[in-house]
């Protein structure tokens, strides 16, 4: 077992310098088994944690988890397991909070040549399908398509949520969802485990991952590999376009973690509705988004971590129309901007098909679009002229409760 230690103090300067700092260690012929631990004082200071091997990213677990550890079959969850190539790997320290007299840190990391020497935590063992799920909810759709009630932002114990993959199907499945974006921070360890438990509990999970900076979180949806967080966001943007993937600015009114990253093109898709957004009588969400980019695709996501913290998945619920039950005909669904907004699966819902809007179990609701309030919905499924911009299904009070957004050409 080799061993190598790190120690100094991150201080200000360093930070403004950079925030990423890269501790190396050398890896040799062989190795099959890697651990690293980095101990600081917590009090008002948050230092994240990840791993560049020497062929590229090996993981990332940000403020979650003090260690890791990396071996050929097996990994701490937010890393890829894989051989240990050999060369210079790197221990990235992200410099998150750090206070003005600066903090002391100690990172120790051990190789090892020996099997079995060094191994991560036995995972839990996986949850059984759920057998009394509610029924699907079924929506008037185009030929041929379904709409897919859906949740596109949620975290697992991949990055800092607490339930397993099989342990967030489960309570998809049990929330009558038809799929969920599995969006764990700044990595796609997760994304192996997706296709096994899709299949096990009979719910789509889509790939992706919340691409978190400082300046903003954005959401990279579908299989096309790690977007590196480090650069700026017109590069995950064009990482995005590359892979086949689609970008959706996160929660842009969020408090300390709104978006404020410039950018010189708008990505596809916005997370108009997030969770935070506590009284839907305020507009505050729709004028940013109106203002950022008319034509961007509504989406909605609870930012599920855990019970308590969060709303649960499907609050609110995310529609997409799509052609068959499969993270890609999802994908395709969203990038055709097929997609509407509710703040409950079961919720009233405001569907764009066609040159019609349908509003769906909306009776006594206000169709309000552009200019303004429209018509009073009648009866449990309403049909109308479909025009142009954002329409929403409001009360008498004005809370909104559904939301669709302007009809995309493609």
């Amino acid at each position: 077992m080799a061993t190598t230690r790190h120690a100094g103090r991150w201080t200000l300067e360093d930070r403004f310098a950079s925030a990423w700092q890269y501790l190396p260690v050398e890896v040799p012929q062989g190795a099959c088994g890697l651990r690293a631990e980095l101990e600081y004082e917590r009090t008002g200071v948050i230092l994240d944690l990840g791993c560049i091997g020497a062929a590229g990213f090996r993981g990332w677990s940000g403020g979650a988890r003090r260690s890791f550890v990396i071996c050929a079959d097996a990994a701490t969850p937010g890393y890829l397991p894989g051989e240990l190539e050999p060369g210079t790997w790197q221990v990235v320290i992200g410099l998150h909070r750090i206070p003005l007299g600066g903090t002391e840190y100690r990172l120790v990391v051990d190789v090892s040549t020996t099997p079995g020497e060094l191994e991560p935590e036995v995972p839990p063992e996986q949850m059984p399908p759920l057998t009394d799920r509610p029924p699907r909810r079924i929506l008037p759709a185009a030929a041929g398509r379904s709409w897919l009630a859906g949740e596109l932002h949620t975290h697992t114990v991949h990055s800092d949520g607490k339930l397993t993959v099989s342990e967030l199907a489960r309570f998809g499945t049990s929330r009558g969802l038809d799929f969920l974006a599995v969006t764990d921070h700044n990595t796609i360890s997760h994304h192996a485990e997706l296709p096994g438990t899709s299949a096990s509990h009979g719910i789509v999970l889509l790939p992706g991952q919340e691409v978190t900076a400082e300046a903003g979180h954005a959401n990279a949806f579908g299989d096309i590999g790690w977007i590196d967080f480090r650069e700026p966001a017109d590069g995950w943007l064009e990482a995005c376009e590359r892979a086949g993937g689609l970008l959706s600015v996160n929660h842009p009114i969020g408090g300390h973690v709104s978006w404020i990253a410039p950018m010189k093109r708008r990505p596809p898709l916005v997370e108009v509705w997030h969770w935070s957004w506590l009284d839907t009588r305020w507009t505050t969400p729709l004028a940013w988004w109106l203002a950022w980019d008319a034509s961007a695709i509504p989406v909605g996501g609870c930012d599920w971590h855990v019970e308590g913290n969060d709303a649960p998945p499907g609050s609110p619920t995310t529609w997409v129309e799509a052609e068959a039950d499969d993270p890609d005909a999802v994908l395709e669904g969203m990038r055709a901007g097929r997609t509407a907004i509710t703040a409950s699966r079961d919720g009233p819902a405001l569907l764009r098909i066609g040159d019609e809007f349908v509003a769906c179990d909306a009776d006594g609701l206000i169709l309000t679009g552009p200019d303004g309030p429209r018509a009073r919905v009648t009866g449990p499924l309403a049909r109308s002229p479909a025009s142009d911009g954002c329409h929403r299904l409001v009360d008498t009070a004005g809370a909104t409760q559904a939301l669709t957004g302007r009809a995309r050409r493609i």
